[in-house]
């Protein structure tokens, strides 16, 4: 197992504790409030280490800003290109391409990410107007 540094492992065990996806700027804020004193730079390198370790995964939205939560949290979402609401989908369809895959091709998949985009049925509704 691999040496984590301190900030490293703070922010994994905040990211398991929260339970949630969360931003890089919105997890600084979190541990300033819980006087960790680690500056934003710092957070950004230790998420970018934890996710090439495979113990982070990221999520980018429409807005094009990205989330952050454990790798244990496999959760795939519906997403609204419209209103952005991001609705979670309970089961994973490519678990069995993903062990596929490893065999074929000798590739460790620490992660995967799946989401599909459109729209909503309250944008639905409101775009026939």
């Amino acid at each position: 197992m691999k040496t984590r540094t301190r900030s490293q492992a703070t922010i994994l065990n905040l990211l398991k504790t929260l339970q949630r996806a969360i931003s890089a700027q919105d997890l600084y804020l979190e541990l300033r409030n819980n006087q960790q004193n680690m500056g934003l730079a710092t957070v950004y390198r230790a998420l970018e280490a934890l996710k090439l370790d495979g113990l982070v995964t990221v999520r980018t939205l429409t807005s094009g800003e990205s989330l952050y939560s454990p790798v244990q949290q496999d959760q795939h979402h519906l997403t609204c290109l419209n209103c952005g609401a991001s609705i979670p989908i309970p089961q994973c369809p490519v678990h069995e391409l993903e062990h596929q895959l490893e065999r074929s091709h000798q590739f460790k998949v620490y992660y995967h990410t799946l989401e599909f985009f459109g729209l909503c049925q309250q944008c639905q509704y409101e775009e026939r107007g």
